[in-house]
């Protein structure tokens, strides 16, 4: 069995139990070769992206919907490979799948998988549902068309189908280094993106995030505050400019990858009133949100996400924006940022925020990045300056 297949069954059998897909591809496909490493991420990921489209799939060609979770796993694999994928032999993808399914000791299951396998083929489907052609949700479809419009809800589903582009950070001190790397500078300072294999040496991280930052106007020696720093991308960006930094987190856990970084690291809730005596210059709230414009980096969300879970995320958005801007200086700059789509995490809490607060704020600025329209992963974002 390829060990690439093998690991992107485990992968898909962890995610289908809470897991995150890019967690444990970045942790596992390490040990692999690049081009096992890569197969098995375009396996795990294509099938999380398509999974409505190949549970279709699947009750088309099986003629019944019911199978124990391994064997649909297997299955989907199976088709994912033989519709959705050019390179891969067909007699590799039904082997091996039918292999995966012993594996999981489901033995009486293979002949079944064997059988279904061999009904594939390439010919044109017509999808039930606008949704599934579009391999999304029904709510979030729906949701999209009403916010976005027909024409920009396909082009951001489209966009998400695809697999994600890899940018790297690099500082100015090492642009030097850029030039001898396969990079291609980009619209944002420091931000390239990787022309071949991922250079060494430099911190990867999407363009959209790397966009953020900027909005802050960061000066040697202010006082920053990261509300919300884990895993410290952004952090590392801003400490670029030379400012006294502190760095907040949830769990402790989580600010690990912190350590070593010239910061002070601080375990706190945001959602509660914050420790602080003294007011911060600049801050930046990169709150926890849906993820919804990130689906194709962690393809999961789409089926993970439910409509029911988008007031909870924008209660707690609105708690932690509000804490946050009571310890702004006057004068002070606050950037309020998602990686979500969805207007009751965006306009919504910063709307709910500013009618709740004691003392006069202004939005001077507000930016967005739209999957399908810009690169990179979707984000909101909204400078608040403090009167």
């Amino acid at each position: 069995m390829s060990p690439a297949r093998k690991l992107s069954f485990q992968v898909l059998r962890l995610v289908s139990k809470g897991a995150h897909s890019s967690d444990l591809l970045y942790a596992r496909a390490t040990s692999l070769e690049p081009r096992d490493a890569a197969l098995a991420t375009e396996i795990t990921q294509g099938c999380l992206r398509r999974q409505s489209q190949l549970d279709w799939l699947i009750q088309h060609y099986a003629g019944r919907d019911k199978f124990d979770p391994e064997v649909r796993i297997a299955l989907r694999m199976g088709i994912y490979q033989l519709r959705f994928l050019d390179r891969i032999p067909a007699h590799a993808a039904v082997s091996e799948s039918v292999q995966l399914t012993r594996v999981a000791h489901k033995t009486s299951a293979a002949g079944l998988v064997n059988a279904v396998l061999r009904k594939v083929d390439r010919q044109p489907v017509e999808w039930p549902t606008e949704a599934m052609r579009h391999a999304l949700p029904e709510w979030l479809w729906s949701k999209w068309r009403r916010v976005f419009g027909p024409d920009r809800a396909a082009a951001i589903a489209g966009a998400s189908l695809t697999p994600p582009e890899t940018y790297v950070r690099v500082p100015v001190s090492k642009a030097h280094e850029a030039e001898r790397k396969d990079l291609e500078p980009t619209g944002t300072p420091g931000c390239y993106r990787v022309l071949g294999d991922s250079p060494g040496g430099f911190r990867i991280q999407d363009i959209g995030s790397q966009s953020i930052v900027p909005l802050l106007e960061l000066e040697p020696r202010l006082d920053f505050l990261d509300l919300c720093a884990a895993p410290g991308g952004k952090t590392a960006q801003a400490l670029e400019s030379g400012v006294t930094t502190t760095a907040c987190d949830f769990y402790f856990s989580r600010l690990r990858a912190l350590k070593g970084m010239r910061c002070n690291l601080v375990v706190l809730d945001g959602s509660k009133p914050l420790p602080f005596r003294g007011g911060f210059d600049r801050i930046l709230l990169d709150a926890p949100c849906s993820g919804t414009g990130t689906l194709r980096r962690n393809p999961e969300i789409r089926w993970r996400v439910q409509p029911e879970d988008l007031p909870g995320y924008a209660a707690r958005q609105t708690a932690m924006l509000a804490n946050a801007m009571a310890v702004l200086r006057p004068g002070g700059r606050l950037v309020y940022s998602t990686c979500s789509l969805e207007p009751e995490e965006n306009e919504g809490t910063i709307d709910r925020a500013m009618a709740e607060a004691p003392r006069r704020f202004e939005i001077s600025r507000t930016l967005r990045r739209t999957p399908g329209e810009q690169p990179g992963d979707g984000f909101f974002a909204a400078v608040i300056t403090s009167k």
